[in-house]
């Protein structure tokens, strides 16, 4: 299977966004979902480092799929008015390099324990006076399950779903985050199929919570896209490797040959990442 919506997380491959586009463009990946440019994050770039970056984007032929943003990675009891300040920032410069979507979380709060009532409450205002805003603006927001946010399991996210998903709200699946927090990934896409606008490409094992290539762990990557794709899925998959100290490459069945050929560092990881991906399209 041929698919161009592939995208990725490319300050993965290096800091320097030429890097990350030339890998880019050697991988015949035509989009990104920027995060980390020239080492700082997507969020703290002012109007003149914006335009540079739209400018590079148009020299290397690359698209922004969506804004890596760290938008609602905040505890509830910090202050939400300056994070809002930043989310409107955000929003700006997903405009100005042609991003519909931006990619954010719901909030941690203190503590281990369980989710009250007042802290959900919370939750949904804020992203519901951020949805509000994003849609005045034209913008979506795509909630991505993280570990240790309201929205880190398949029924908190299902509840966001239910209360807020529409034209300007949907979800991102993250089937290895899933895994971090002990949730089953069949049974979250069951419950999330409706609401999915985006993925995220990453697997990881329940045994220790670590990152592998997708494919390789117990995410259930190649089902839940075959069931996408026969859903009539068309958005991206977004390559997130975080493999820098993934130290199993020798268990991936690849041969010496290959392996020497894999670059080193964050570009070989990388490649690594979108091979796995290519298989499982392949085979589906």
């Amino acid at each position: 299977m041929d698919y161009e919506k592939i995208s990725g997380f490319s300050d993965e491959i290096d800091a320097d966004i030429k890097t990350q586009f030339t890998v880019l463009n050697r991988l015949g990946i035509h989009y990104f979902e920027p995060r980390g440019i020239n080492g700082k994050n997507i969020s703290e770039l002012g109007d003149e480092e914006v335009s540079a970056l739209k400018a590079c984007m148009e020299a290397y032929g690359i698209q922004a799929s969506s804004i890596g943003s760290p938008i609602g990675k905040i505890k509830l009891e910090d202050d939400f008015e300056p994070h809002f300040e930043l989310f409107k920032r955000v929003v700006k410069t997903a405009k100005a390099i042609g991003s519909r979507y931006i990619r954010m979380f719901s909030f941690y709060h203190e503590g281990d324990g369980d989710w009250t009532e007042a802290e959900r409450g919370e939750v949904l205002a804020r992203l519901r006076r951020m949805i509000e805003y994003a849609a005045g603006q034209d913008v979506v927001l795509l909630h991505e399950n993280e570990k240790g946010i309201y929205g880190d399991i398949a029924s908190r996210c299902l509840d966001l779903m239910r209360e807020l998903s529409g034209e300007y709200f949907g979800a991102v699946f993250d089937p290895a985050n899933f895994i971090q927090s002990g949730q089953d990934t069949k049974e979250a896409y069951e419950l999330l199929k409706p609401y999915i606008r985006y993925m995220h490409i990453k697997d990881a094992h329940f045994s220790d919570g670590k990152v592998v290539p997708a494919g390789y762990g117990d995410g259930n990557v190649p089902f839940i896209l075959k069931s996408l794709f026969d859903e009539g899925y068309e958005g991206y998959l977004s390559l997130e490797p975080h493999l820098g100290s993934f130290t199993g490459l020798n268990t991936l069945g690849l041969d010496e040959e290959r392996m020497s050929r894999l670059p080193k560092g964050g570009e070989g990881t990388f490649t690594i990442a979108a091979e796995a991906l290519r298989e499982i399209l392949a085979a589906i």
